[in-house]
């Protein structure tokens, strides 16, 4: 393999203050007091979402990739940080998620003045920061190892939050998770290893350009897909996320809904697409279709079956994260038009977005609830609308992008992923993405029913729920729904920094 040189470029660093921020917020609450702990984690959102906005403003004006070497050491001696268009869409929503849940869980904690800046408060905060760290690491990173760094931490700061109130049951639904994200990532490093050995870099832009990809690759990429979908629940892999999401405190579910799964879901994308060779990509691209429409089905009745709202939510994650899977052969690409200029991956791409609001927006309208109640039995929350019609409404707006109804941007991206089906002539998936948005309408109006009925005895709450606390949710809602008004065209910034865009010097 001849080595080939990355090219820093001048807005780099921003990588490494996405990556350092929000763990330098995290240090700092460990040697301050615990009052103090939520004044610097909002401090740190709001840089944090001044930092994302600014690399997406260096990206656009540059138009490739933003590199910074850590230590100005090239790979693969030394760690490249590398930002492109997907990346840029990641960082940006991860931001105003973690914003968003942030502020909500300052208004849910402020609920009970006692406990506002204790313990769980505390450790939430602390975990919060982790998180995100984690996350920007994942999608910024290029290095193997250095991405297996960054799912570690993302599972020892999600795990906690599983267990967050300390009872029985989710604690056994954390050890369930670390089991599940245990297995995943030593599948993974094991693959790493076998990348390693072959190439002697475990630079993804390194081994993408090696010239022969021997059996080695196969074998290590089907070491590491399976576990990364062991991290991203994808059916049959999803029986950790279920109770795990469903048992959390609101504000911790709705992170691990919205934003954890999808670290592994990114980086199997860049596996598939930037390393597996071309042989190798298409086999894998269809055997995760298959997966993701076993997703959407099967964890779509399932969701349609529960009993308990957030367990209904939790079961609807899944089954939204098989859109994401499906894209694989629908990108594919031909006729010389590489995969990020299809319009499944710009589908993919916006599913991945307003999932992630919708989801978080429907999580926290049903802790809202919870919260107001003192329980998410749906058969028990007849008229619940009436009593917080903000939160009902938020359900209703977050449920048009699950259902894929216009106006949302749920619409947009199945309607992006049915048209490459159809063109393609995978009628299969065009069934499978029908189904799907008939069956998420089935579970999102089973709830509207209830919000909207007329209770023999009108529900009262056990406390009064502030305005503020309500718009929260509702504001991503409103952003998950207002991605419908993009146009139904490839998206020019997913293609920026793609691999023919990366700046090389010779060697």
């Amino acid at each position: 393999m001849t080595p080939a040189t990355y090219s820093a470029t001048p807005g780099g660093f921003l990588l490494v203050l996405a990556v350092m921020l929000p763990a330098a917020a995290m240090l700092t609450m460990l040697v301050s007091r615990p009052r103090h702990a939520r004044t610097i984690a909002l401090a740190t959102m709001v840089f944090g979402l001044a930092v994302a906005f600014w690399i997406g403003a260096e990206l656009m004006r540059s138009g490739t990739a933003l590199i910074y070497l850590v230590g100005n050491w090239q790979p693969p001696l030394g760690i490249a940080l590398r930002a492109d268009g997907l990346s840029l869409m990641m960082l940006a929503v991860t931001a105003l998620v973690i914003t968003g849940t942030g502020l909500f869980a300052h208004r849910l904690f402020g609920l009970d003045a006692t406990t506002c800046d204790g313990r769980v408060a505390t450790s939430f905060w602390m975990l919060l920061m982790g998180l995100w760290s984690g996350l920007n690491l994942v999608f910024v990173s290029q290095d193997l190892f250095n991405l297996y760094v960054a799912l570690e931490l993302l599972t020892f700061a999600a795990v906690p939050l599983v267990c967050l109130d300390g009872r029985g049951e989710t604690v056994a639904a954390a050890l369930r998770y670390l089991m599940f994200a245990l297995l995943g990532s030593l599948l993974y490093l094991l693959g790493a290893g076998l990348l390693y050995g072959t190439y002697g870099t475990l630079d993804i832009r390194l081994i993408a350009s090696a010239s022969e990809h021997g059996p080695a690759v196969h074998l290590a990429l089907a070491l590491m897909i399976p576990g990364l979908l062991a991290k991203a629940a994808l059916f049959p892999f999803h029986l950790w996320l279920p109770p795990a999401h469903a048992g959390a405190p609101a504000a911790a579910s709705t992170v691990l809904s919205a934003l954890v799964v999808k670290a592994p879901i990114f980086l199997i994308l860049r596996l598939v697409l930037d390393i597996a060779p071309p042989e190798a990509a298409a086999f894998a691209g269809q055997a995760l279709a298959v997966l993701g429409a076993g997703s959407i089905l099967f964890c779509s009745v399932m969701a349609l079956r529960q009993a308990r709202l957030k367990l209904m939510i939790a079961y609807s994650t899944v089954a939204q994260i098989g859109y994401l899977f499906i894209v694989f052969p629908l990108a594919a690409g031909g006729d010389g038009v590489p995969p990020w200029g299809t319009i499944a991956w710009t589908g993919g791409a916006l599913q991945l977005t307003s999932h992630a609001l919708a989801k978080a927006a429907m999580f926290m309208a049903a802790g809202i609830v919870a919260e107001a109640i003192g329980h998410d039995r749906i058969r028990d929350l007849g008229g619940f609308g009436r009593v917080l019609p903000l939160s009902a409404a938020t359900f209703g707006l977050a449920g048009l992008s699950l259902m894929g109804i216009p106006p949302s941007g749920g619409f947009i991206a199945k309607c992006l992923l049915l048209t490459a089906a159809v063109i393609e002539d995978h009628y299969w998936l065009a069934f499978t993405i029908l189904a799907g948005g008939l069956l998420a309408g089935a579970y999102v109006f089973r709830v509207m029913n209830r919000a909207l009925a007329t209770p023999a005895v009108p529900l009262v709450l056990r406390q009064p729920i502030p305005l503020g606390l309500e718009l929260i949710p509702l504001a991503l809602a409103v952003m998950a729904v207002a991605l419908g008004f993009l146009p139904l065209e490839p998206f020019g910034l997913l293609q920026i920094g793609r691999p023919d865009a990366i700046p090389v010097v010779a060697p």
